[in-house]
C-alpha cells in the first residue's frame, strides 16, 4: 500500500479512537487556534484532514461556515456524528485528498490544518493547495509534530513513528514548515513550539500497535544511546518504557 491506502486503513479502523482521544479532542493548542482565528472574522473556513472534527468545532462558534476535508469516509462519518451532537449547523462535510483540493481557488478565508501534515507524502503540494484555495490577505494555520533539528534525532523519531503507524509519512523540521510555506508566497506571522509528550503505552494502543512490534519499539528506545534517550525525554522504570516526548508547532502564515 501507497501512504494515502494506509492513512485510510489505518484511520478507518481507528476513527472513533480519534474523536474520544484526550490528546486530540482538548489541549492549549485549540485555546492557542481560537486567539489567533477568531481576529480573522473569517466567513468561510477550510479544516483539511478534520480527523475527530475538534478543529472544526474550535472554529465553528465564530466563522460563518467550516468545511471539513478527511481522505477518510469513515473519519468524516464520525466527525460528523460528533459536530452534529454538538450543535454545529455551519459545518459541511466534504470526502476529499489534501494535496488536491476539491474547490475553487480563492474560495476560503481561512485554511487550517491540525495533527496530520505528517501524513500527507507531499507536503509542498499540500501547501500550493492551500494557497491556490485561499482569498489573498487570508490565513494559513498549520498545526503539526515536528522532528528535531538534529538530524541523528530526526531519523530516530520518524523511525519510530513509522514503525507504530505505516501511515505516518514522515514529520518534518520546524525550519523545513518555514522554509516550504515562505517559498510558496506565504509570509509567517505567529509560530509557537512545545513539548509534546507521549505515554507509550496509549500512544500504542490507540494505532492497533501488535504485540511484537511493541515489545521492538521498548527495547530499542530503552537501548538507544544516554544523549538520545535525553533527547528525547526517554522515561522508564523498572526495565518499562513509559513515555517520550516529541515536539509540536503552531505556525500562522498570511497569503500577502
Amino acid at each position: 500500500m501507497d501512504t494515502k491506502d494506509h492513512v485510510k486503513a489505518q484511520f478507518g479502523a481507528n476513527a472513533s479512537k480519534y474523536v474520544v482521544s484526550p490528546r486530540h479532542a482538548s489541549g492549549q493548542d485549540l485555546k492557542t487556534l481560537v486567539e489567533w482565528a477568531q481576529p480573522e472574522n473569517a466567513a468561510q473556513a477550510l479544516d483539511i484532514a478534520t480527523g475527530g472534527g475538534h478543529c472544526a468545532l474550535a472554529l465553528a462558534s465564530f466563522v460563518g461556515e467550516v468545511t471539513t476535508l478527511d481522505i477518510t469516509t469513515e473519519m468524516l462519518q464520525e466527525a460528523e456524528a460528533f459536530l452534529t451532537k454538538k450543535g454545529c449547523p455551519n459545518i459541511r462535510y466534504v470526502v476529499g485528498d489534501a494535496e488536491n483540493l476539491p474547490f475553487a481557488k480563492e474560495q476560503f478565508d481561512m485554511v487550517s490544518c491540525r495533527i496530520a501534515a505528517h501524513h500527507f507524502p507531499d507536503p509542498d503540494r499540500f501547501v500550493e493547495e492551500a494557497w491556490r484555495v485561499l482569498k489573498y490577505g487570508g490565513s494559513f494555520i498549520l498545526m503539526d509534530n515536528i522532528s528535531p533539528e538534529a538530524d541523528r534525532i530526526d531519523t530516530l523519531y520518524n523511525d519510530i513513528e513509522q514503525r507504530r503507524d505505516p501511515s505516518h509519512f514522515r514529520a518534518w523540521k520546524k525550519t523545513e514548515w518555514i522554509r516550504r510555506i515562505e517559498l510558496n508566497g506565504f509570509r509567517v506571522e505567529q509560530l509557537m513550539q512545545t513539548g509534546k509528550p507521549f505515554e507509550f503505552a496509549t500512544w500504542c494502543a490507540r494505532m492497533n500497535v501488535p504485540e511484537q512490534v511493541q515489545q521492538e519499539l521498548e527495547t530499542d528506545m530503552l537501548n538507544w544511546p544516554e544523549a538520545d534517550r535525553k533527547q528525547l525525554k526517554v522515561h522508564s522504570e523498572n526495565g518499562k518504557l513509559l513515555s517520550f516526548e516529541g515536539s509540536y508547532m503552531m505556525l500562522k502564515a498570511r497569503k500577502a
